[in-house]
């Protein structure tokens, strides 16, 4: 069985950060492990209160990992402060970690900030550039790029200039968009749409999770990243439509595969 690491915070109510992380890895059929930067008190309405690990705990909690079970591919959520953030980078490096999809999460789904301002700077100077894959959604995108975004062409200015910057593939999620829940990858100087049905389910706490370790699944079972990317997001819409809690992990899963839409 492939191994998959979730590095990110814990989320109480279980249905987003490592409990989702880990759920999703299970039903993608990998081995999930966690290593915690923070602790959340927090449900689907909001975030009451961030209890962070330090540095050093953090460290340690990764090389356990990497020198046990070493991981087939990484998540990386939550983490709210630059000096984890460093931690992190650190670790990934020593270890010469592979198949990193990096969620940057700023925001929660009820609009509770999840990182300090300053950890940005950390993030794209230190960690994106580790990255196989940013997961931004387009507020994220926003801070990232320093654009606005209001369009497909923005999205792909923006996803261009993160990817330029950062030195890695980025897909700008488009679900905070007003249409269907496009989504656009930018890799190795191509542009790719995925394009799936805006579904109305109120249970969207955790879909940036559960989308990235899906794409982290499968990019440990081997799978090239766009076709990790469009299993992910049909396992994602699978579950939707099924109007499942998504923090339960479950779901039809996607055992065919059909690239959506046209490299440009």
């Amino acid at each position: 069985m492939k191994t998959v690491l979730s590095i990110a915070g814990s989320d109480c109510s279980g249905g987003a950060g490592i409990q989702a992380d880990l759920k999703t890895m299970q039903a993608n059929g990998v081995y999930g492990m966690s290593v915690v930067t923070a602790l959340t008190a927090q449900n689907t309405r909001g975030v009451a209160g961030i209890y962070q690990v330090e540095p050093e705990f953090l460290k340690s909690q990764l090389d356990c990992i990497f020198t046990d079970i070493y991981p087939d591919a990484v998540k990386i959520g939550m983490i709210p402060t630059g000096a984890l953030i460093e931690a992190v980078a650190e670790k990934l490096k020593q270890y010469q970690a592979s198949n990193v999809v990096a969620d940057p999460v700023m925001v929660s789904t009820s609009g509770s900030s999840l990182m300090e301002q300053e950890a940005v700077a950390a993030m794209k100077e230190k960690l994106f550039p580790l990255a196989s894959l940013l997961t931004p959604n387009i507020p994220e995108a926003e801070v990232l790029s320093g654009l606005k975004i209001e369009s497909a062409a923005d999205m792909k200015k923006a996803a261009r200039m993160i990817a330029e910057e950062c030195g890695c593939a980025v897909l700008c999620k488009g679900g905070h968009g007003k249409k269907d829940a496009e989504d656009l990858l930018y890799i190795e100087g191509k542009f790719h749409w995925y394009r799936e049905e805006r579904i109305d389910n109120p249970n969207t706490h955790g879909t940036g999770c559960t989308l990235s370790s899906a794409i982290a699944s499968n990019l440990a079972k081997g799978y090239p990243l766009p076709e990790a990317i469009s299993r992910a997001k049909a396992y994602l819409t699978g579950a939707l439509r099924a109007m499942l809690d998504l923090g339960e992990g479950s779901g039809p899963l996607h055992h065919g595969y059909e690239l959506r839409g046209t490299w440009i």
